[in-house]
């Protein structure tokens, strides 16, 4: 698949290897959405290959458990993601690659935390963005655990720290991804 060959480009070794697991995880999950909500075949396309690129962005980012020594904090990994898919030319993954992060980050959650992003809103707007999203909670990078699924109510307790808010949007989902 052409997707694989474009990570490769980015990673390599162990980081290629994680980012793939995980991200082939990812879009497992929201294929298995696709299919709930009966979504038309193109959708379906966009969707694997956006959730098999959305952490494209990892490759620039410092995070020596994960084998990457790049110059620009783990935060950043959505907008970089952003950037090289634009390059790359495909402006609709790209976006997913930015608006993935928690259930999406508004421009005053970017302020408040005073996190090292452009200040706008990065909230998925399009539903395969919330689809990717959604599904992209549920597994971490972490090696030694990519495989492991987080139930709905680990997911909760992670979303909690960043506001009640966060997590009524990620109950929306379920409820709107028929997933509980």
């Amino acid at each position: 698949m052409w997707t694989t060959k474009l990570l490769a480009s980015y990673l390599d070794g162990e980081p290629l290897k994680i980012v793939t697991e995980h991200s082939r995880n990812v879009a497992d999950l929201a294929l298995e959405v696709v299919d709930r909500l009966a979504l038309p075949e193109g959708d379906r396309i966009f969707i694997e290959e956006a959730a098999l690129l959305h952490d494209i962005g990892v490759c620039l980012i410092n995070a020596p458990g994960l084998g990457l020594h790049g110059k620009h904090p783990y935060i950043m990994h959505g907008v970089l993601g952003r950037e090289i898919l634009e390059r790359e030319g495909y402006p609709l993954h790209a976006l997913v690659c930015e608006r993935h992060t928690g259930v999406g980050l508004t421009c005053e959650d970017i302020v408040r935390q005073d996190l090292p992003l452009p200040h706008r809103d990065m909230c998925p707007q399009s539903l395969a963005e919330q689809i990717i999203c959604f599904a992209d909670l549920f597994y971490s990078k972490k090696p030694g655990r990519v495989h492991e699924r987080k139930s709905v109510e680990k997911v909760r307790k992670k979303l909690l720290p960043f506001g009640e808010e966060k997590v009524a949007v990620y109950d929306a989902w379920l409820l709107k991804f028929n997933c509980e």
